[in-house]
């Protein structure tokens, strides 16, 4: 089965001539279809594992198998052309064009990749746009500018844009960090669909029942994953306060 493979991961800054570990060595593997969580006190490097595992940051030293790729072997092109097609990224704060409406905003990287690559024609890029626009209910926002829809919306559409050019994974920091709670208890079930259907999904989060929702749990401390707990695939009929009551007993073992 193919997988997203990190191997002796290690990302070091330099901050006043110092040097400052921010992982070291870290060994995880994500398989296609898995939805895994990273957890972890602030400053224990969860953003940083994502941005590195990416390739939006560049590791000091390791490797990044990505499906088959090794991204620490790529020039910056090619990393930027398989972001591009084969990942999406949703942040917790909603970064869009201000000037292009909603679905300008989502289908602009599938133009970007249709004009590098011929890879889809324009009928096909809308139908796609349309069907998830669709799917997350904001079609009827399509034509409003960034401005003119709520956070909930906003974040949906960032997911549709995520997921405009099919990636094989979406990397989430926070995604609902920027929510209030009926928004991300909206989102979380989109992102928990999209996995269903079997996009794979890796998520940094702060919060319990965003997390536990997630198939695996790993726990970031001390510039390595400390440990990891596996909760299974969500499924809608689970019972959830059993599932965080789960992951809540586990965290406080780890010190959380």
């Amino acid at each position: 089965m193919e997988s997203l493979k990190v191997s002796n991961l290690c990302k070091t800054y330099i901050v006043n001539k110092r040097q400052n570990n921010v992982l070291r060595n870290v060994n995880l593997e994500i398989k296609s279809g898995e939805m895994v969580a990273v957890m972890g006190p602030s400053g224990s490097g969860k953003t940083t594992l994502l941005y590195t595992v990416s390739g939006m940051d560049e590791a000091s030293a390791g490797k990044v198998d990505f499906f088959g790729k090794e991204l620490t072997n790529l020039k910056a092109n090619e990393m930027s052309d398989l972001r591009l097609q084969e990942m999406g990224f949703v942040f917790q704060q909603m970064y869009m064009l201000k000037n292009l409406s909603i679905y300008d905003n989502i289908i602009l990287p599938a133009y970007q990749a249709s004009h590098d690559h011929k890879t889809s024609s324009r009928h096909e890029i809308k139908e796609r746009a349309n069907m998830l626009m669709q799917k997350l209910g904001i079609n009827d926002v399509a034509d409003n500018a960034v401005t003119e829809v709520s956070g909930g919306q906003l974040q949906r559409a960032c997911i549709c844009r995520s997921l405009i050019n099919q990636p094989k994974i979406i990397f989430a920091d926070e995604p609902t960090g920027a929510l209030n709670k009926q928004n991300s208890i909206d989102v979380m079930r989109e992102l928990t669909n999209i996995n269903a259907e079997g996009t794979s999904i890796m998520l940094v989060t702060h919060d319990m029942k965003v997390a536990s929702q997630c198939e695996r749990v790993l726990y970031i401390e001390d510039e390595d994953i400390r440990d990891e707990i596996t909760l299974g695939k969500y499924q809608v009929t689970d019972d959830m306060r059993a599932r965080e009551r789960k992951l809540n007993d586990w965290l406080i073992k780890m010190g959380w």
